[in-house]
């Protein structure tokens, strides 16, 4: 799951999926020529975006010697082999995306959508960033995360074993002094 540091020619694709909802800044900033660019020089050549709801439209992109390439689409049903064939997932912090991801062990961003109100979500992808099984990111600091990203570094999830998060949401939801 290394990083290649040159745009070797096999096929690296970056999967991001926004689930079923509208995330336009997350959709917007993977679509920014920064991030492209960044991604681009990490070795990866194709980037595949699930846009869901949102109303902003990425420009898709043919790829080439010196780019990535660049395709969306708004729903499917199922991402299952989208993030299997990923060789990096960028995604909402939803917790459906977050586990399956690192139950595919593939590396993750999680990058954290700051317009939703009472964002529970926000502290799952930090407590696991915290434990250095995922990046976390917000929109605005989405391609400096791609820059600084090692994913040699992540340390693999091992989903048997629910019980810490489960305790991290018993604290935070009050259930427990522990």
């Amino acid at each position: 799951m290394g990083e290649a540091d040159d745009s070797s020619k096999s096929k690296r694709v970056v999967f991001v999926t926004v689930g079923t909802t509208s995330f336009d800044s997350l959709v917007r900033a993977v679509d920014t020529g920064e991030v492209r660019e960044a991604l681009f020089k990490k070795g990866y050549t194709h980037l595949l975006i699930q846009m869901g709801r949102g109303s902003y439209i990425p420009l898709k992109h043919a790829g080439g010697d010196e780019s990535l390439s660049v395709d969306y689409f708004t729903f499917s049903s199922s991402i299952a082999e989208f993030l299997k064939s990923a060789s990096l997932v960028i995604s909402h912090a939803g917790s459906g995306s977050i586990f399956e991801s690192l139950r595919l062990r593939k590396p993750l961003i999680v990058v954290v959508n700051e317009d939703l109100m009472d964002n529970h979500q926000s502290e799952l992808a930090e407590e696991l960033a915290e434990r250095k099984h995922l990046f976390c990111a917000r929109p605005q600091t989405l391609y400096d995360t791609i820059s600084a990203m090692d994913s040699e570094s992540l340390v693999a999830y091992q989903p048997g074993d629910a019980t810490p998060v489960a305790k991290f949401i018993d604290r935070y939801l009050g259930f427990t002094d522990e």
